[in-house]
């Protein structure tokens, strides 16, 4: 049984909708309905998944993303192109629309332009591999018209602050949201799937331990160290007297997020931070961006990081390690070889055995000397004793 709290309720969502399209999707044609209803069908139970994509039923959050976009898809071919059935497109006019979408052409609905294409391509491209895949078991070869689609992901604006920066927003803020944030900054926690998963239990070694449960990880469960915000949150827990089984934040994320960028504008104004976005937008995610920032030049390799964070892949350490010149960082003592270390390391030691060897040798010395000086006074007793006789 699934007993992760959902704080967006994905699952709630994609069930309702299912459940109020039984008889056809609003707004589309029945051709598009039908083939979009198969599709998310299929994605649902994990089956006809493209052979180079990761296998098994794909989330409710997966599910709901997809669902939108392609009756987005649905509805902008045929408004822009006169296509009844999203598989008809072709490939010219599929590249032409993504290009149309990145150049501005096409927008949002709102009005907006586009920030990034390459979600919604990446969205598509799953989408025509399955079609393909399910046309192939009926003795239909289908052209990939994707192949050629632009799915680079651009790097995204977020709210980048400091150790420092983070310290003067907690300086600033209610108790309740001093200890949210710098649990955030800290842990570096997936906010607020993670976050809100959290339990009072998952606290170790006297709250300098955090377990992150796998069954609430978005990749894979670890158990971190908490070397920034141990005794806050122990005052947090104490606070509030929440017990074992409590969850450690049951918080709303809207009114959370709508609290610190009030909080993050007031402390430092509204304009942009290092990393693009302004300090008015700052969210509970941008403190996962930032704890990386913070983390990076601390652990001695990547591997640990990426435990750290949950991470199975390098990439998003080379974004960080690129941004905000974090690569001079570096100092002498890191341009070392491993070998020179050695060498210096082995001097070290050998130093440390010479003084350990001299010491004992100086020891030696003052025992010698005080016998010798203790052998003197005993003849000068003598020679007192033999005159005052005489």
């Amino acid at each position: 049984m699934d007993t992760r709290v959902d704080p967006y309720k994905h699952k709630e969502r994609y069930l309702a909708w299912k459940e109020s399209v039984k008889n056809g999707i609003n707004g589309i044609t029945p051709l598009n309905s039908e083939i979009i209803l198969r599709y998310l069908n299929d994605m649902e139970k994990g089956v006809n998944i493209s052979s180079v994509s990761v296998k098994g039923a794909r989330s409710y959050v997966r599910l709901n993303s997809l669902r939108e976009k392609l009756v987005s898809f649905s509805k902008r071919f045929e408004e822009l192109y006169n296509i009844k059935k999203i598989t008809d497109i072709s490939e010219e006019k599929l590249i032409t629309f993504f290009a149309d979408m990145k150049n501005g052409t096409i927008r949002r609905r709102d009005g907006r332009q586009f920030k990034t294409i390459d979600t919604p391509a990446r969205d598509f491209k799953a989408f025509w591999h399955w079609y393909q895949k399910i046309s192939k078991k009926q003795g239909i070869e289908i052209l990939d018209i994707t192949t050629d689609l632009d799915t680079r992901s651009e790097k995204p604006e977020w709210v980048y602050l400091t150790d420092k920066q983070v310290k003067k927003l907690c300086d600033n803020a209610k108790p309740e949201y001093r200890a949210l944030m710098m649990f955030l900054f800290d842990t570096g926690i997936r906010s607020p799937t993670e976050l809100v998963n959290v339990k009072v239990s998952d606290l170790f070694n006297n709250f300098k331990e955090l377990n992150i449960r796998k069954e609430t990880s978005k990749t894979f469960g670890r158990r971190i160290k908490l070397m920034l915000c141990s005794e806050i949150i122990k005052e947090h827990v104490q606070n509030k007297d929440l017990k074992n089984d409590d969850y450690l934040f049951p918080i709303e994320p809207f009114n959370t997020n709508k609290y610190i960028k009030r909080l993050s504008e007031r402390v430092f104004g509204d304009g942009k931070s290092p990393a693009g976005a302004k300090y008015s937008n700052l969210t509970m995610y941008d403190f996962r961006h930032c704890s990386c920032c913070y983390w990076l030049p601390r652990y001695d390799n990547e591997t640990q990081l990426k435990y750290r964070f949950g991470w199975k892949k390098s990439d998003k350490i080379f974004y960080y390690s690129e941004l905000l010149g974090m690569k001079d960082t570096i100092t002498e003592g890191d341009l070392l070889m491993d070998d020179t270390k050695t060498e210096l390391q082995n001097k070290v030691i050998k130093l440390e055995q010479q003084n350990k060897i001299m010491g004992e040798k100086i020891k030696g010395f003052e025992k010698y000397i005080r016998i010798i000086d203790k052998i003197s006074k005993d003849i000068e007793s003598k020679t007192n004793m033999t005159i005052s006789i005489n």
